[in-house]
């Protein structure tokens, strides 16, 4: 059997690919893969890793030795499983190896947010501190976050990660509704609140929940407006939940206090993205806040035990049966 990674550089070069490797006949490593050049590299293949490449209908059958896909991530949006089932390519993917790494990067985006812990590194950096008259610089809003509301939405593995990390120091916790899925025995359940409700009564709002139809741009203009003033919001879920032109607008015209992101409708950023401007309460990370490299090398773990199952007859974590 030969299998092909077709964006190993996914995962840095840090990482150790070995226990991936070592499995099957042979291997094509890529570092990366332009549309393109997906089908050519997939033929005659039987495994596929990818992370973020698209494997449409069209890709899938260009191989007809294709028998399994083993996606680089939890997310299985880029391949088109619905046509892998009719081909009888089994899909798997990842589940769980960076929640250690999402929860301690949203928490420090949290606390960055609370503290202008950018702006204060500024300062230090144009010598603003040095040339100050007392001790210390106090130029820029800081608060403790210790019994302020936290608002999550999403309230998975990742979500609850979050919520216990965030309890920890001294946070409360409100847990919004399933958009799209409210139900009073759901409320019931888990003590959660109406979306509505979490937006205008938290101080910071993270997102943890899924890219679908009913989450598609969840905070635009209308729910920006629901927060308060004071309020932060935290993406490190999916770029697509949020309306990149209506932060941009709340940010600049005070509707919100700040936002930290992690996450890009478009990946890497375009030239235009209204994301990537030099607002001073507007914080972007490069959508890293899964990578540190422990996560790293539980995901290629992972890749391994899929593999291993495959050839074995029993693959784990299949989102195709």
């Amino acid at each position: 059997m030969k299998g092909v990674i077709l964006d190993a550089a996914s995962l840095g070069n840090d990482i150790d690919l070995g226990p991936i490797t070592s499995l099957l006949d042979s291997w094509d490593v890529y570092p990366s893969t332009r549309p393109a050049e997906t089908a050519e590299r997939v033929r005659g293949k039987t495994v596929v890793l990818s992370n973020k490449i698209l494997l449409d209908e069209k890709t899938l059958a260009a191989s007809d030795t294709l028998r399994y896909v083993s996606v680089m991530a939890t997310g299985t949006n880029n391949v088109d499983l619905a046509a892998a089932s009719n081909l009888n390519i089994q899909v798997s993917n990842a589940v769980g190896y960076a929640t250690p790494s999402v929860v301690q990067h949203t928490i420090s985006l949290l606390l960055a947010l609370a503290r202008s812990l950018p702006a204060y590194l500024q300062d230090v950096r144009d010598g603003r501190w040095q040339e100050s008259p007392v001790f210390c610089l106090l130029d820029h809003p800081m608060q403790e976050i210790s019994g302020k509301q936290l608002g999550i939405v999403g309230y998975g593995e990742l979500g609850r990660g979050v919520a216990r990390a965030a309890e920890a120091l001294g946070m409360k916790i409100a847990i919004s509704e399933r958009p799209g899925h409210e139900s009073p025995g759901q409320k019931d359940l888990e003590n959660r609140m109406p979306f509505a409700e979490v937006l205008s009564t938290s101080d910071f709002l993270s997102l943890h929940c899924p890219l679908t139809d009913a989450t598609a741009g969840l905070i635009g203009a209308a729910e920006l407006a629901q927060m308060k003033k004071t309020a932060f919001l935290i993406n490190t879920a999916r770029g697509g939940l949020v309306d990149s032109d209506a932060l941009v607008n709340a940010l600049r015209t005070g509707k919100i206090a700040g936002a930290a992101i992690d996450v890009l409708d478009q990946e890497p950023a375009r030239p235009d993205e209204p994301l990537i401007t030099n607002l001073s309460n507007l914080l972007v990370t490069p959508h890293n806040a899964w990578g540190a490299i422990e996560s790293r090398q539980r995901l290629v773990t992972q890749m391994r035990e899929n593999i291993e199952g495959f050839i074995n007859g029993n693959p784990p974590r299949l989102v195709t049966r």
